[in-house]
């Protein structure tokens, strides 16, 4: 059997500049260009500015639309290929489920501490209107995707099962439907595993077929990865340029408390289960994730965060199994930060409202951003477009939602890649809790 990697075909030059720091020093650039060429700028307001931060942030969105592109084809021949040669042991899955409720349970645990101690909200009554004056936004549309079979942004079983039972093996793939990629993909590798060990005539050939495939992806996705930085300092730039930085005093106190609750579950729950589960020290922990973080944070996708996230469980020392089942299979379990989102938006705006809720309503959010966050590709804006779910499991009116939601658009470019570097770690903790301490490799 011929040898397995899950990481990106070439290894860096040891004097390069690390992606994580590409991406911070474009981050840094992209916002001094925002300010400086910007409606808020000292230069003063020019139309050819603003339109050329545009073009340039509609630029930096190739990238991403490029690595989106890639990665679900990704996910499918890396499931094919795990399948094949890597034997996941039954008992995994039942693990995988409890490691996947204990993190989310932890994740919802600090978002009502948090929500009903110091209870944010109340700073916002009575200034709904102001709000709405300042941000001038528009809500997102609550269907998930553009497919026309989609059941759109619904809580009911029954339609979000039936869309990813696929009518067809091509439409999953055309509409970006993960769940049914990731189905299709099992179904079809355990098929491929089935007759090789028949030893049908051809299995081998297809079975190398897929592993070339496998790879050619992962060759694709190495060139587009090296894109990532200059996308970053377009996109930064354009958000900056266009959002000022006046908006963020109205909405400062629903950043700060987010934001606390995601960094309180990512650097302190994480490192600590990390160690506990799979002796990796806070340091190995976040210094070999480093790049897939980063990533995450910078594509706003754990999706097409996938090939890095892959490559730095290797370097954790994660097997091959465990790591393709949490970041291919399961990573629509490990969505922490849109969970932990949900629930506290929710939470925060009916306190605004004048509206908090008791135990039995905190409850029903609780579950309905579980059942959320788990139904939604790791795309970006995916939290946001189905958080009006959430709002309405929380007893808020669709008027309300409607009025509501636009208030949250203004720093949910911050909150959203926040939310996906949450679950990226997400998805590099699950793995380490699958796999345990590890295991080293004994001196020849």
């Amino acid at each position: 059997m011929h040898a397995m990697d899950t990481g990106i075909a070439s290894k860096p030059n040891k004097f390069s500049i690390p992606l994580w720091l590409q991406v911070l020093l474009c981050v840094l650039i992209g916002t001094a260009i925002g300010v400086l060429l910007g409606k808020t700028s000292p230069l003063g307001p020019d139309p050819g500015r603003t339109k050329w931060l545009d073009t340039a942030g509609g630029t930096g969105m190739l990238v991403i639309q490029v690595l989106r592109a890639l990665a679900v084809p990704l996910v499918f021949f890396a499931i094919i290929d795990g399948i094949v040669h890597i034997s996941i042991p039954k008992r995994s899955i039942p693990k995988l489920l409890a490691v996947c409720a204990l993190n989310t349970s932890i994740a919802m645990l600090i978002g009502l501490t948090l929500m009903n101690t110091l209870q944010p909200g109340k700073a916002w009554q009575g200034k709904i209107q102001s709000l709405i004056s300042a941000t001038n936004a528009k809500a997102p549309d609550a269907k998930k995707s553009d497919d026309p079979a989609s059941p759109g942004a619904t809580l009911e079983i029954l339609p979000n099962i039936t869309y990813i039972v696929p009518s067809s093996l091509i439409r999953p793939f055309v509409y970006n439907n993960l769940l049914s990629v990731v189905l299709i993909a099992v179904f079809l590798g355990s098929a491929l595993r089935a007759i090789r060990q028949k030893a049908i005539d051809g299995a081998e050939l297809l079975e190398r077929a897929v592993h070339a495939c496998y790879h050619l992806l992962l060759q694709m996705l190495e060139w587009t990865i090296k894109a990532i930085p200059l996308a970053v300092l377009l996109i930064v730039s354009k958000v900056v340029g266009n959002t000022g930085p006046s908006v963020f005093t109205l909405l400062g106190g629903f950043l700060g408390i987010v934001v606390a609750g995601l960094l309180i579950h990512a650097l302190i729950y994480y490192p600590l289960a990390a160690w506990v589960f799979g002796r990796r020290n806070p340091a190995t922990y976040f210094g070999k994730s480093a790049d897939a973080v980063i990533s995450g944070l910078s594509t706003n996708s754990s999706l097409a965060t996938v090939p890095i996230t892959l490559r730095c469980l290797e370097k954790l020392g994660v097997s091959h199994g465990n790591a393709r089942l949490s970041a291919c299979i399961a990573t629509n379990l490990n969505n922490d930060g849109i969970t932990l989102y949900e629930a506290m938006a929710a939470i925060f705006l009916t306190q605004a409202l004048g509206m908090p809720l008791g135990l039995t309503g905190q409850i029903t959010v609780v579950l309905a951003s579980c059942f959320a966050a788990a139904g939604i590709a790791g795309i970006p804006e995916a939290g946001l477009i189905v958080l009006p779910l959430v709002l309405g499991a929380a007893g808020l009116t669709p008027e309300t939602v409607a009025i509501a939601l636009p208030l949250l658009l203004p720093v949910d470019w911050i909150i959203a890649r926040l939310r996906s570097g949450v679950n990226v770690l997400s998805d590099i903790l699950v793995a380490i809790q699958l796999d345990g301490p590890e295991k080293k490799t004994p001196k020849a």
